[in-house]
């Protein structure tokens, strides 16, 4: 197959990635964003066992993600992804959902570090980078949030990483912090949202067994937003932060 510079997957939103309203969750986003980035790397000819055979693996370091409208169930749309070059140690992605005249519901840009597996440190991701399409001018989003540590959030719950919340790699994969974040917000404010932004930034895994408080206030609801919260996933075993989030809803 010859190496694509955007990947395209055509689908439908299913049954299972809906809520009460009909519409697409932000989990199952990031769900469609992350089987794409996962198709386009292997296609690149950089996917998971291209890069274990040089003892690496990607890992998502943060993520931004604009929803302009949530599509609804049964609807037609075009996931894409296409890689954006490097800065510093991050190699970056973007990602939109189109609908039928082509139109962006969904933007998003990630930022990735290279893993040297033994060592768990991050490598430099140009050698990685340089090779593939650099796509230029090509922006679904500007950057991807850096958050800053708040201090006035309150414990909230707790989460013990389970068996379903893992990912090959063995640890809480991306898309269970979202469903924890979600969890830990009023469904109505969701279900009624018909715009979102999630910020959020991954800092330490979380492996299995270990428990993690989710600790979370309001922020200031910016740019016209219904409401707004502020994520911190601390694990309780340490204190060491695992995520920091900020989410945005419009209804």
């Amino acid at each position: 197959m010859d190496m694509l510079p955007v990947w395209s997957e055509d689908c439908v939103v299913r049954f299972n990635a809906i809520d009460t309203s009909d519409l697409l969750r932000l989990d199952a986003v990031f769900d469609l964003f992350q089987e794409a980035a996962i198709s386009h790397a292997e296609n690149l000819g950089v996917g998971r066992e291209a890069m274990a055979s040089s003892n690496h693996v990607w890992i998502l370091s943060r993520i931004s993600v604009q929803v302009d409208r949530r599509p609804k169930y049964g609807e037609a749309v075009t996931v894409r992804t296409w890689p954006r070059g490097g800065e510093k140690l991050f190699a970056l992605r973007d990602y939109d959902i189109r609908d039928m005249q082509g139109v962006a519901a969904v933007r998003a840009r990630s930022c990735w570090l290279v893993i040297d597996i033994e060592k768990r440190r991050p490598l430099r991701p140009q050698s990685i980078m340089d090779s593939l399409p650099q796509n230029d001018g090509l922006n679904a989003l500007p950057s991807a949030a850096s958050l800053e540590e708040r201090q006035t959030l309150q414990k909230i719950a707790e989460r013990r990483a389970m068996y379903s919340d893992l990912d090959y790699n063995g640890h809480v994969n991306n898309i269970g912090y979202i469903r924890w974040i979600e969890d830990a917000v009023d469904r109505l404010l969701l279900e009624k949202a018909r715009q979102m932004r999630l910020d959020i930034n991954f800092i330490s895994e979380v492996l299995p067994g270990e428990v993690t408080g989710i600790w979370s206030a309001p922020i200031e609801a910016a740019d016209g937003a219904s409401h707004a919260f502020a994520f911190e996933g601390k694990k309780v075993h340490d204190n060491q932060t695992a995520f920091r989030a900020e989410l945005r809803l419009w209804e």
